[in-house]
């Protein structure tokens, strides 16, 4: 098994793709719903939130209001930073723990839907495959305003706090162009799980677990064969 970094931006599509891969059957792994659980009441990282930030982050019934949360950090560098530091370590823990159920399922990929990939890179050296949603400037600011009931000012303000999507474009290995007809976007991801399904890129690690195994078994059958008194 191998894994796919999935990115894109607001309003870019990212959403929709990812549906597609899991109409296709593809396993994904989103990381937005991970963010949420780790800072549910009782978790380490919903703790840190509420001493860094004050009680004014909850909401009655003690969860974290993601909106009064994201007003005090859309414009703040340093607080954005401080609150990547306390949640980021708990998601990469769930992740790594949703990918290793899924290895034991024996999928040959599986999709991890990472908004920051390209901004934190802590996991881009575990990702085989690195795909961006992209969408030229102009849609990704109309969609955004449609859908958000935005001004063109907010929505622009929105898209500039993002690494823009040119950027991710260049560092990724997969773009999926999504600025047209959504039937053209479609047939991209179809193509690109047909490529990624037939790679072999999968059978190294799968082969060295395996051997690993094997191993392990060895070693236990001569211990007890050995160390074991004969009956």
């Amino acid at each position: 098994m191998f894994l796919v970094g999935l990115t894109g931006g607001i309003a870019s599509g990212k959403s929709s793709v990812i549906q597609v891969f899991q109409q296709l059957g593809c396993a994904v792994i989103d990381v937005d719903v991970i963010a949420r659980h780790v800072v549910q009441p009782g978790y380490p990282a919903h703790r840190r939130i509420v001493e860094a930030f004050g009680t004014e982050v909850l909401l009655e019934n003690g969860d974290i209001d993601r909106k009064v949360l994201g007003d005090l950090i859309f414009n703040q560098p340093d607080q954005r930073h401080l609150l990547n530091s306390i949640t980021h370590p708990e998601i990469c823990k769930e992740m790594m723990k949703e990918t290793f159920k899924y290895f034991l399922r024996g999928y040959r990929y599986v999709i991890l839907d990472i908004p920051l990939l390209f901004e934190t890179k802590k996991l881009l050296k575990y990702m085989k495959h690195t795909v961006v949603v992209y969408c030229d400037r102009d849609t990704q600011l109309a969609r955004l305003m449609r859908r958000n009931n935005l001004s063109r000012e907010d929505a622009e303000a929105r898209i500039k706090a993002q690494l823009p999507l040119k950027d991710k474009v260049r560092m990724a290995r997969h773009v999926l162009d999504n600025s047209g007809e959504w039937s053209v976007t479609k047939r991209q991801v179809v193509l690109l799980h047909a490529e990624l399904e037939h790679s072999l890129e999968y059978l190294p690690l799968r082969l060295g677990v395996l051997t690993g195994l094997a191993g392990i078994i060895g070693l236990l059958y001569l211990l007890t064969h050995y160390l074991l008194p004969a009956p």
